[in-house]
């Protein structure tokens, strides 16, 4: 493929997948308007709407595999790589902001199983090497991920994808994480002196008398 047909492509696929993601009813020809393309050209490689939804969820698919890919979900430690998960998921939700579970056709679901089960076999190593919690039920983690970083994606666009990232990682570990102290743990606080009580709720203590001593003889 030339090098602007690419570009008219990728131009085509993101205005769809934006426009179609807030209208569902949209037309090639405004999607192709928007794009700045001809619409014959869009006809060419996509007859219907559909087909052309498709090509976005494919877009998509082929996007968030890399996101798994750069990733490294089976080899880098588990924090960073939950970290870069996060940052390439968002980068790529804003991208393609379609949601993949309304992908009907047998390849694009394929795909979206795969991605799934790679992202639970990553979590449940973070569950194995004790960065997340055993005994959640099941899919909860995922379930929790996949939330957060919508919300990162498109609740906070105002957020960058490395400070959606960061925000994704801490909340997640912070609800979900064993909890390990990090460090030593804290020095328990001194009990309260009689000083620093209240005034009216010292305790007042009885001296016992002091024994009289002997009378000194003078000489």
């Amino acid at each position: 493929m030339r090098a602007d047909a690419a570009r008219n492509l990728d131009a085509v696929l993101q205005t769809g997948a934006r426009l179609l993601a807030n209208d569902p009813s949209t037309s090639i020809a405004t999607i192709a308007a928007q794009a700045g393309v001809d619409r014959r050209t869009v006809y060419r490689r996509f007859a219907t709407r559909e087909a052309l939804m498709a090509g976005v969820y494919a877009a998509k698919l082929a996007a968030c595999e890399d996101v798994c890919e750069q990733a490294r979900l089976t080899e880098a430690p588990v924090t960073v790589a939950l970290h870069r998960y996060a940052e390439g998921i968002i980068t790529a939700s804003r991208k393609w902001p379609v949601d993949l579970g309304r992908a009907t056709d047998e390849a694009a679901t394929a795909r979206l199983h795969q991605l799934l089960l790679r992202l639970d076999a990553f979590l449940a190593r973070a569950v194995h090497e004790g960065v997340i919690r055993p005994g959640l039920p099941d899919r909860w983690a995922r379930a929790l991920l996949t939330h957060l970083t919508n919300m990162a994606s498109h609740e906070m666009p105002e957020l960058t994808p490395a400070q959606g990232a960061d925000l994704v990682t801490h909340s997640l570990l912070a609800g979900l994480g064993t909890g390990a102290p990090q460090g030593p743990a804290p020095t328990p606080a001194p009990a309260a002196s009689a000083s620093a009580q209240p005034k009216g709720a010292r305790t007042q203590t009885r001296t016992k008398p002091r024994p009289k001593s002997a009378s000194r003889k003078t000489a």
